[in-house]
């Protein structure tokens, strides 16, 4: 076995970057997770065609971090530069990441160094991957929500609950309670409609001592999660990102009323966002405004072709009342790696993995005409950052689309600090605006509620009886892998399959909630799981954009018998939880 300087020098160490894809979210919503498609889709990794002739890799390599280690197909690829390796978003990702936050509530999601070694063992399954996260029982009962006939119909201008565009121009065609059609939605929300009946939660169910799913009454099922809730000295409230405002305003008076702390969805994403905002404020604009009006389009850290694609079709190709489509825009990617996205831009700066604070810097530089005397900063040249400079200055009105790839990685929310300093300083130019990719569709909701009602975004605790927050300590990550939280309650969301391994570990201790649409990797460890109708879908609401403009979310059918939605079932939950802890 060689040691790691030795493998250093072999040059087997890689800088590994995790993100969404195009097939990891089609396959997740068309089959689920736990089908061999998802699989398919996310237990590879992708290396330079460069690095797989030079290591002799035929199809498989063994991946270690100081965290984790697994098999994964190779896939070649000429998007990732050589010395870096791409994995798909899951749970093979997560098993290799770093899970210390640096006392931002953020893991290292991206940028984390890995070891690749040829092998020719077998591709790592889920199965073994939960039980390295000491899951007991991989039980689940997928079932397809039966769909009764009825005439066609046709609803119009219906909001997609898939991601932050929240893309409202949909037409949704329906025989009965079956969608046959979705017109102007991308294949994410095609997928997504077109199977909403597919692998889903209809009874709820609570599992006993032996560890078996037993199906029970609602009532049943809401009295013993309330019981595990009231019991609890300190639970967890986590996801709320793909649930209606509504709903979350019940979760935050159930988290006061156990003394708890409830977060969402944003603490692994676009966290440290908010935190760069709430230090040096921001430059905001509506995605109306863009369309309209900018010339320059700068993508930082995202690739929108995978994760948000109507995204480009809408507000950069798209015709504005002052801005003629896409030939009288300016489109700029910056990114550790050419992805599909910068394959359509005029401008493509590559920048090295965890250096984006450095650049920034320099292009502030640029922007005031201050000198810069290194020739490559961050592994771009001086004359790539004096050009883009020129670019922002010279817009009429501009806006930087950032991503996780700032927020996950390197200097996290002082990347988006000196993100928004940048964008202060070209406002003294031009108009300049910095909106967050965000992507489950109502994560920008649960933050604006939570302030609303608490005067924090996220990760807010109640333990004391009033709000607190604080970032490495109240954050989830550090809740569960310092071990804090001895219950845990989870909305419309899926923690094992995108927390870092030690994280997900310590879930697999404690007494789990879930309350969902569809069966999850979370339910192999739930001890009371509730179904629930799927927003924007079967139960209406309110959701924020990622431009922060609210979008009322559409009901299109009647949820299955017996299945409420969530705001009703945490109406429910929080009733009872208040009756065993004696509260009127």
């Amino acid at each position: 076995m060689c040691s790691h300087t030795e493998l250093k020098v072999q040059k087997r160490v890689f800088k590994l970057i995790t993100g969404r894809t195009l097939t990891q979210g089609t396959s997740m919503e068309s089959e689920g997770k736990f089908s061999d498609r998802y699989r398919k889709s996310v237990a590879v990794i992708e290396l330079n065609p460069e690095d797989i002739k030079r290591l002799d890799i035929k199809d498989k390599v063994k991946v270690t971090s100081p965290y984790g280690s697994l098999v994964l197909m190779v896939k070649p690829s000429t998007e990732v530069p050589p010395g870096t390796a791409f994995i798909p978003m899951g749970p093979w990702a997560n098993v290799l990441v770093e899970p210390a936050t640096e006392s931002t509530g953020m893991p290292k999601l991206k940028g984390v160094e890995v070891i690749i070694e040829p092998t020719e063992e077998e591709v790592t399954s889920l199965k073994e991957i939960l039980k390295m996260y000491n899951v007991k029982y991989f039980e689940y009962k997928p079932l397809e929500r039966p769909l009764k006939p009825g005439p066609k119909k046709v609803a119009e201008n219906v909001p997609c609950p898939f991601c932050g565009d929240i893309c409202d121009h949909l037409t949704i065609e329906l025989e009965g309670e079956k969608i046959v059609r979705n017109i102007g939605g991308c294949a994410l929300s095609v997928s997504k409609f077109l199977n909403y009946h597919k692998d889903r939660i209809l009874k709820p169910v609570i599992r006993d001592e032996a560890g078996t799913l037993k199906e029970v009454s609602l009532d049943e099922a809401i009295e013993k999660a309330a019981k595990i809730l009231a019991n609890a000295k300190y639970p967890l409230l986590y996801g709320w990102s793909s649930t209606c405002n509504e709903a979350m305003e019940l979760g935050v008076e159930l988290a006061e009323v156990t003394r708890g702390v409830i977060d969402n969805t944003a603490t692994v994403c676009h966290g440290p966002t908010t935190l760069g905002a709430q230090e040096v404020g921001t430059a905001r604009a509506t995605l109306g405004l863009i369309k309209h009006l900018a010339d320059l389009i700068i993508f930082w850290g995202c690739n929108p072709v995978h994760a948000h694609p109507n995204h480009i079709a809408r507000w950069v190709i798209s015709e504005g009342k002052y801005v003629k489509g896409r030939k009288e825009r300016k489109v700029v990617v910056i990114d550790v790696r050419k992805t599909t996205t910068a394959n359509m831009a005029d401008l493509f700066i590559q920048v090295e993995p965890g250096k984006d604070f450095e650049l920034i810097t320099a292009l502030r530089m640029a922007v005031k005409d201050l000198e810069i005397e290194a020739p490559v900063i961050a592994g771009v040249p001086r004359e790539k950052i004096l050009e883009l400079a020129e670019m922002m200055r010279s817009a009429k009105y501009s806006v930087i689309f950032v991503g996780m790839g700032l927020t996950m990685t390197g200097a996290k929310h002082r990347n988006l600090q000196e993100l928004i300093k940048l964008a202060h300083d070209l406002n003294e130019w031009t108009r300049f605006a910095v909106i967050p990719m965000r992507g489950h569709f109502n994560v920008n909701g649960t933050n604006h509620v939570m302030l609303w009602l608490t005067g924090y975004p996220y990760a807010i605790d109640f333990s004391r009886g009033f709000p607190r927050m604080i970032p490495g300590v109240t954050t989830t990550i550090d809740l569960l892998v310092n071990g804090d939280v001895d219950a845990a309650l989870i909305v419309a969301s899926d923690p094992i399959a995108h927390l870092p391994q030690k994280a997900v570990e310590h879930l697999a201790r404690i007494p789990v909630i879930v309350i969902d649409a569809k069966w999850s990797l979370t339910t192999t460890v739930a001890d009371v799981i509730i179904p629930a109708g799927l927003v924007g879908i079967e139960c209406e609401g309110t959701a924020y954009r990622m431009d922060d403009v609210p979008i009322r979310m559409k009901k299109l059918v009647d949820p299955p018998p017996g299945v409420l939605c969530d705001k009703e079932i945490l109406a429910k939950l929080l009733e009872k939880v208040k009756e065993l802890k004696g509260i009127i």
